[in-house]
């Protein structure tokens, strides 16, 4: 008997029902989630993986099973995937997962199809149709990318299909891919305004220390990022995954900033969890809401270098939202190149924000201090921009106080 059946014979009242066009009440707690308008759901490659690297179809049909019952509910869910590198181990004859980005590219290639079919078979035999989008950074950066990336979901929910995204290993370069589908599970529910976040690995909730310390708490709630960024979590997860809990906690953190709460509890917990019942981590929202390419980077930017300015040019980014100008820059450090991300910080070391460098790291030297007038004289340039535009910066001091 499907799961579905199943609930249906326990007295549940799952409807294929119509959309009412009334806004369902905010997600404020894990027992709203059956009342979620819509949801993204990421599972990570250990959740979907045996230890000899194929698929674990049981795993696949119970995620595919849960997400038809919130379908059956009349919720939407995008489904947020790991698991194309992994999938493609045991076919390829792999002991681990390639280390180069060429053999990472083509063990995608490989296993994003075999992850997708079994995804198909596994929907169709529930009654749904899944469709397959795949995301760069630059997909979820760039604004016009943004937008048609933010249409083509809108109208597969319209469609009643359910999305499955993945990041496009295959053609991603180390400087624009997200490095893991935490984050990008995160910048998607942003991305669609999602009601909930549901991050599902291979631990049931996050601990204030390693869970395999006999001494480790398991935590119930995190009000602010700022509780979750004291807690010793590690850095690695399994041997098929690529984030562990240290990218999960920068994932909940863009959520949280995006008005989005999250829930973080395993694989195996996962119809619990739709069922709104006591299970896992649930991440509050924050006050704030940040635009995607501010998300990025205050939790997500691979930072290339430093910046550091003096006390006039800190108070005009942190409390003017203004652009860091050359004559308030003291030097830098880091080989950095334009466009590359760096953070700003003050003389002591302290990073009030991040952005996007307007100079590369050796001409720093030879503007720090200058006006725009003797910019333009030293670099025979008929225009001195801005060392970070404040339209590519994020504020991390002011940011936090917020909270």
């Amino acid at each position: 008997m499907s799961l579905v059946r199943q609930y249906e014979a326990q007295g549940v009242t799952l409807t294929r029902g119509e959309k009412t066009g009334v806004k369902p009440p905010a997600v404020t707690s894990r027992a709203a989630i059956p009342n979620a308008r819509r949801i993204v759901i990421k599972v990570g490659s250990s959740s979907l993986t045996r230890p000899d690297g194929h698929l674990d179809l049981i795993r696949v049909r119970e995620l595919s099973e849960a997400i038809a019952v919130c379908r059956t509910r009349g919720q939407e869910v995008v489904l947020v995937s790991s698991g194309a590198q992994a999938a493609a181990m045991g076919p390829l004859g792999l002991k681990q997962k390639p280390r180069t980005l060429s053999g990472a590219q083509a063990a995608a290639s490989v296993g994003q199809g075999l992850l997708i079919a079994e995804y198909t078979r596994q929907f169709a035999e529930l009654g749904y149709t899944v469709g397959q989008v795949l995301l760069t950074a630059e997909d979820v950066l760039r604004k016009t990318n943004y937008k048609n990336a933010r249409r083509a979901l809108d109208e597969l929910l319209r469609l009643g299909v359910v999305p499955i995204v993945n990041e496009n290993d295959t053609v991603a370069t180390d400087e624009i891919r997200f490095g893991d589908n935490d984050r990008l599970a995160a910048l998607t529910a942003h991305l669609i305004h999602a009601d909930v976040l549901v991050l599902l690995t291979d631990v049931d909730a996050l601990y204030d220390r390693n869970p395999r310390l006999p001494d480790a708490k398991k935590i119930d709630v995190i009000h602010s990022f700022t509780e979750a960024e004291q807690l010793d979590v590690g850095s690695r997860g399994s041997a098929f995954g690529t984030g562990g809990m240290v990218t999960k906690i920068q994932a909940a953190a863009i959520a949280m900033s995006s008005g989005v709460p999250v829930l973080l509890t395993s694989a195996a917990s996962v119809h619990e969890a739709l069922r709104g019942e006591d299970v896992g981590t649930w991440f509050e929202t924050t006050a704030t809401r940040l635009p995607a390419r501010q998300l990025w980077l205050a939790y997500a930017a691979d930072i290339k270098g430093r910046i550091y300015v003096d006390e006039g040019a800190a108070r005009a980014v942190t409390d003017r939202n203004a652009s860091l100008l050359p004559a308030g820059v003291l030097g830098s450090e880091g080989n950095f190149r334009v466009g590359d991300a760096v953070e700003i910080a003050t003389e002591d070391g302290t990073v009030i924000a991040r952005g996007t460098a307007g100079f590369s790291a050796p001409r720093i030297p030879q503007i720090a201090g200058l006006s725009m007038n003797e910019v333009e004289q030293i670099l025979e340039e008929r225009y001195a921009h801005e060392v970070v535009h404040r339209d590519e910066l994020v504020v991390m001091a002011r940011h936090r106080r917020t909270r």
